[in-house]
């Protein structure tokens, strides 16, 4: 009896234990098609009671995957998830910035500038050819602001686009944690965890697409996930991942700086922020596009817009239109006119600046030269020859002598602005300047030289060529910019500082011999951009210096907290600010660059000629200005086919172009970055799908395996079926027999 009932437990055993294997085989069929599952495999071994055999039973169910291909496999997802994501905002430049050969682009209307600069060159008096040049710029302009709107909203999107990862990146990982828990709860119980583990590999997929992670398995089957820097993203207790979107992106706002917000995970400290730890996925790269590829494309654009404004500006103050202007108004802001000064020609030549004043018709009726009125008790206190004036004594000195030949109503002063403005209030006089080589009359025309004093300390700090060009009197391109934001050429790689002592000051401590922060701040030898960064920050009152990526390396940019126009000088022995190339920020160039308004209302008022000097008329001769001079549009023409140096910008180098080669620069670098991302992104394709396909034969499931397995199990389920059957009828034979 007992060997009957052994057998008759044995087969029971075997049609329990294939009834299994079949649902699972069944179920592997069924999924043959879902995403994430696995092919399960029930394992058998002996069942062993009293060390007799006693059947089979089910040890457990299994997948058919390989941890360490899965591992590989996720983090070469977050690197291909890098370059797709870059990929899609390239496509987007590339299309908003167009190709050099394209009518729209920036290096084509440029040269359409050019050639409407040529065309107004051979009949400067023709209105119609005037109102072209004019439209020319003004599309210039127009394209330079709707490419770097482009790029700040790409940069929004950007930061948006992280926000929303840190959403999901809190979703999965709530998700994850209560996986965990199931397989836990299950396991206890003996119950099958594997769909459940299917279901938490989908979403370690899901998350290594975006930020690269690190994990590993405790024994009881929870998983821990982290970052592959360390901050923990998966546990007991999932910390909250948090990242505060911007609401508005400039052209100046960075991290650094304090303006986007950082990356926390768990409280938002600075310990927590992983923002600079970020390696791979989709979060890296919109890290990267946000803060080093679009600001890098922006500086270049803004290097630009700055080398052209100034260029033209400087050809452009040189001549007036004709027959000369009845008021003007400077660009350039001074925070303390009557601290600052100018010194005329410091490298002591003869250069001077002639002041002249036409009828209605080009005729001459008054002149002189800026020395003289300065060096002349006539047109107010007596100055010294050549300066150092300040720029309220120039102010009032011009207006003295304009008084006495124009008009008593005639003024010249610094408005509230901090400009220079000047206002002939006559109808029947104009007013023009030239500069030229020596105060003698008539002499050669030429950029005057003068040594500007930003602080009043008696070091020249600046030296700007042009009398008109210095004060922006008769600007072409304006930016409307405070001057309150500055930064460095140099990178800092390879920088070594020499020893300088720097102040700093703004329009609350010009001239009262306090700088901002109470004291000047000494620099080492040797110190580190980083370092000088740091110790202007923590040293120097309402001032903030940061370390702003550009291309491959880092540049200082120090910027006045509350906006006020800031003024950065050294001792007159050292050589810092050089050394760095210090200057006013280009930051926004592209963003504010503008034709001048009274210009675009009155296109007649470009400057096409320039005051010109006849030795015949009168005793010594005569200036007078002519309706079809050109020799200004002349020197204009010649901006648009010369070399222009431009500085290192956004991964370019110092490079010497034209406007036009520079801009087509700038779109072949970033093609080129494009291309070389589509490249690397193609070769990660190749690699994923090989080891993807690898994967899926393991794991997946084969339908042909399934239904050789399925016969094989058919069979062992009917053979034990057969044996409950005959031992079935020995039960039944006994009985008969027993009765």
């Amino acid at each position: 009896m007992p060997d009957i009932t052994q057998a008759l437990r044995t087969a029971q055993s075997g049609l329990l234990a294939h009834q299994k294997a079949l649902n699972t085989v069944s179920n592997n069929i069924a999924n043959i098609s879902t995403p994430g599952y696995s092919k399960k495999k029930v394992n058998l071994e002996t069942q062993v009671v009293n060390g007799f055999g006693l059947g089979v039973k089910i040890s457990n169910v299994s997948r058919t995957v390989d941890e360490g291909l899965l591992k590989l496999i996720r983090k070469e997802n977050a690197e291909l998830s890098t370059f797709s994501k870059k990929e899609d905002v390239f496509a987007r430049i590339q299309e908003q910035f167009g190709t050099p050969g394209d009518d729209t682009s920036l290096s084509h209307l440029i040269e359409s500038f050019g050639e409407a600069a040529e065309l107004l060159s051979t009949t400067p008096d023709n209105v119609l050819e005037q109102s072209e040049f004019v439209r020319r710029a003004e599309e210039v302009a127009y394209k330079f602001k709707d490419m770097s709107d482009a790029i700040q909203e790409q940069r929004l999107q950007a930061d948006s686009k992280i926000a929303d990862i840190v959403s999901q990146m809190n979703t999965i990982a709530s998700k994850i944690d209560k996986l965990n828990d199931d397989i836990i709860s299950t396991s206890t119980i003996h119950k099958d965890v594997t769909d459940l583990q299917d279901q938490r590999d989908l979403e370690l997929d899901k998350l290594s697409k975006l930020i690269d992670i690190k994990y590993f398995f405790r024994n009881d089957g929870d998983v821990v996930v982290f970052t592959s820097a360390g901050k923990t993203l998966v546990d007991t207790v999932p910390p909250l991942v948090s990242h505060k979107a911007a609401s508005s992106m400039a052209v100046t706002s960075t991290k650094a700086e304090g303006d986007i917000a950082g990356i926390f995970v768990g409280e938002a400290i600075a310990g927590n922020d992983i923002t600079g730890e970020v390696r791979k996925g989709e979060m890296k790269a919109l890290i990267e596009l946000r803060d080093e590829i679009l600001p890098d494309l922006q500086s270049q654009l803004d290097e630009l817009a700055s080398e052209m404004r100034e260029t033209i500006n400087l050809v452009h103050n040189r001549g007036v239109f004709y027959p000369g202007a009845q008021s003007m108004t400077g660009t350039k802001i001074f925070i303390k006119p009557g601290t600052q000064t100018i010194k005329l020609d410091p490298t002591n030549s003869v250069d001077d600046v002639k002041l002249l004043i036409f009828d209605s018709t080009g005729k001459e009726s008054a002149s002189s030269t800026l020395n003289s009125i300065m060096d002349s008790a006539v047109y107010g206190s007596d100055k010294a020859s050549r300066g150092t004036w300040t720029i309220t004594e120039v102010a009032s000195a011009l207006q003295d002598w304009l008084k006495e030949n124009v008009s008593s109503s005639s003024t010249a002063a610094i408005n509230s602005d901090g400009k220079f403005e000047i206002n002939l209030n006559s109808t029947s006089h104009n007013l023009a300047f030239r500069d030229e080589t020596s105060s003698t009359k008539g002499s050669s025309s030429g950029d005057a030289e003068f040594g500007f004093d930003s602080n009043g300390d008696g070091n020249i700090d600046e030296t700007i060529t042009g009398f008109s060009n210095f004060f922006g009197l008769n600007d072409f391109f304006v930016n409307n910019l405070a001057d309150n934001t500055h930064e460095t050429n140099v990178l800092d790689a390879g920088f070594t500082a020499t020893a300088a002592t720097l102040t700093f000051h703004d329009k609350t401590t010009l001239g009262t011999g306090t700088p901002l922060g109470g004291a000047s701040v000494s620099v080492a030898a040797g110190t580190s951009l980083s370092a000088l960064a740091t110790s202007i920050t923590n040293n120097v009152t309402d001032v903030t210096a940061t370390v702003i990526p550009d291309g491959a390396g880092f540049r200082i940019r120090i910027a006045h907290d509350k906006g006020s126009n800031l003024v950065i000088t050294q001792a007159s022995s050292d050589t810092l600010l050089t050394d760095m190339v210090m200057h006013k920020a280009h930051a926004k160039a592209s963003s504010t660059i503008a034709v001048r308004s009274d210009i675009v209302k009155s296109p007649k008022k470009v400057a096409t000629g320039m005051p010109q000097f006849d030795s015949s008329i009168g005793p010594s001769g005569e200036y007078f200005m002519s309706i079809g001079d050109d020799s200004v549009i002349q020197e204009l023409v010649k901006l648009f086919t010369q070399t222009n140096a431009f500085d290192r910008a956004g991964g370019l180098p110092s490079i010497s172009n034209t406007f036009a080669q520079y801009s087509s620069e700038i779109i072949a670098h970033n093609a080129s970055l494009a291309a070389s991302n589509e490249r690397q992104a193609e070769t990660q394709r190749t690699l994923n799908e090989a080891l993807q396909y690898k994967s899926d034969a393991l794991k997946g499931v084969n339908l042909d395996e399934e239904m050789s397995d399925l016969l094989v199990l058919e069979q062992a389920y009917a053979a034990a079926a057969r044996i409950v059957s005959v031992v079935q009828r020995m039960f039944e034979t006994l009985e008969r027999a027993v009765m």
